[in-house]
Order: C-alpha cells, then structure tokens, then sequence
C-alpha cells in the first residue's frame, strides 16, 4: 500500500513538473511571439510620405514607383497633400534639414517617417571612357520621432546614352525599397529600446550667471573632418551640426548629428570628433560634464589645377 502511494505521489509529482515546464516554455513562446508581432505591426502600420524637394519629372516618376513597392508595408500618404503640408514649413535646404526642421515637417505633414527623393543626370568622362552618361537616386529617410537621418543611399547608374542610364535607373526601385523596409525597422526597433531621459548641462550663454567663473570644453588639437570622395563628385555644398557629450575628463561620451547632410559627410564628422582629445569643462575650478554643439561647414574648393585639392571649412565651433 505504502509502494503504491510512493509511486502514485511521484507520478503525480513528475506530471506536475513536466506541466509546469510547458506551461513556462509556452509562456515564453508567447511573450517572443507578442513581441515580434508587435515590432511587425508597429512597422507595417508606419506612415510614410515620399517628397521631391526638387521637383523635376525623373525624380517625381522614380517617387511614384518606390511608392508602389513600399505600399504593401507601410501607408504612403499622398504625395501632393503631403508636398503641400512640407512647403508650409519653408526649409531653406530640404536635404540639409536640421533635427528640428525634419521633426516639426514630419509632423505637419503627419507621418512616422519622411523620405526625400533627388534623381539626376551627368555627362561624365574619364581615361577609359571618352563620354558616358550618368543618371544616379539619392534618398534621405528621416524619423519623424527624432528629426535624425536614420538612412542614406545613393544609387547610380552609368552607360553610353541618358536613355539607357535612365533605364537602368528606375530598375533600382524594388532594391532601394527592401533596404528602406529593413532600416526603418531598425530604427523603430532602436527607438523602441532608447532611453531618452538622458540629461546634461549645456554650454551657457555669455552673459548669464551660469557663465561666471566657467570654463567650457575644449579640444587640445582641433581635427577637420574628411571631405569625402562622394561628395566631391556630386559637388556637395552642406552643413553638419553635432551636439557631443563630454564627461568630466575630456572624454567623448556620446555623439548626436542633429543637422544632417548624407554623402558620408555625417560620419566623417563622428570620426573626427571621437579623435579629438578634449579638456572637459570647468566650474569654479571643478571640471563637470557638458553637451557642446559644434558646426561644421563642407564646401568644395579646387585649390589648384594640378593638386586638385578639396578642403572643409569648419566654423562656429561653440
């Protein structure tokens, strides 16, 4: 009788473990399931508006067609009520928005993320090649959350005639769509997970209290970021704003572009920023973390014909 109960009483155990570890598997099945269907609806149920800041009709016709190939994953916002809400904000440079700008357009306008569209042609030569033609795609997609450039590309084409570059061209459409679907779903992801509750002391202005006895951060040797090649050859005339986050012994703790340009430049301004080595700033005697906003400004400049040099101008450091 005792032989019974024992094995009845550990069967009745062992059942009860192997419930309760199924019960936790599918708990965790469910919770992995909720959360990918959650970051995919979150993606699927983005708005988008697709925009022409230069209006001309290869642009506004390669628009049309990355339209269709993202309107299955995402809701396209018509484009001409869209054009209307963007010119109501009047950017001076649309594909040289700062954060704010891009931020306070995606919101007048009414979509999660904004996407900007310049197409053009070039007549090219080269060692190899006496005369070809050029027709390139450059998109900028911005989060309308962040005002940030979370993505961009530029896509071109070269061969004998502007008609068979052009063609080539508007076959891109399907690629650029699928690496647009997968960088937004990066981004929402990371902004999904970003912690935004960070905050830090800025530089003060001159004249205020906080200015007394105050030293802000400075760079030992001032390093100018890299014109890059790309933006050589598309003659690239823009301005990057980084807001940099320095801790109380001079190193670079966090980076933000908050006026972008594309063309690399964006990154060769985090590079050379990141390089610098920076006296932190100092209050009283007493160096202390701050946020500094430094401005850069690219310009292309042939210094001479047989150097060909190209330099960026930097200003307006603090």
């Amino acid at each position: 009788m005792r032989s019974q109960s024992f094995i009845t009483d550990n069967f009745t155990t062992q059942t009860q473990r192997h419930r309760g570890f199924y019960f936790r598997l599918l708990s965790v099945s469910l919770c992995l399931c909720g959360e990918i269907l959650f970051l995919t609806s979150a993606v699927y149920a983005q708005r988008i508006a697709i925009l022409t800041p230069e209006k001309s009709e290869q642009a506004q016709n390669y628009a049309a067609d990355l339209a269709n190939s993202l309107s299955g994953k995402f809701k396209v916002l018509d484009g001409s009520m869209s054009e209307a809400a963007f010119r109501s904000v009047s950017v001076e440079n649309p594909l040289n928005m700062s954060s704010e700008q891009s931020k306070a357009a995606a919101s007048v306008i009414g979509c999660d993320f904004l996407l900007l569209i310049k197409t053009g042609e070039l007549r090219r030569a080269s060692f190899a090649k006496p005369e070809y033609y050029e027709s390139f795609m450059t998109v900028y997609v911005i989060s309308g959350r962040t005002g940030r450039l979370v993505f961009w590309d530029l896509k071109s084409f070269e061969a004998d005639t502007p008609a068979a570059a052009e063609k080539l061209l508007f076959s891109s459409t399907e690629s650029v769509a699928t690496r647009i679907r997968e960088q937004i779903q990066a981004a929402s992801k990371k902004e999904i997970a970003e912690n935004s509750t960070r905050t830090i002391e800025e530089v003060p202005a001159q004249d205020s209290p906080e200015a007394k006895n105050f030293r802000p951060p400075l760079p030992y040797k001032r390093i100018k970021p890299e014109y890059t090649r790309i933006a050589y050859l598309y003659d690239v005339r823009a301005t990057v704003d980084i807001s940099v986050d320095i801790d109380a012994t001079g190193t670079v703790e966090r980076t933000d572009v908050v006026r972008w340009a594309g063309f690399g430049l964006d990154e060769s301004v985090v590079e050379a920023v990141r390089k610098m080595n920076w006296r932190p700033a100092y209050r009283n005697g007493r160096p202390l973390p701050m946020r500094v906003l430094l401005r850069y400004n690219f310009t292309k400049i042939e210094k001479d014909q047989n150097m060909g040099l190209v330099r960026a101008f930097v200003s307006n450091l603090f």
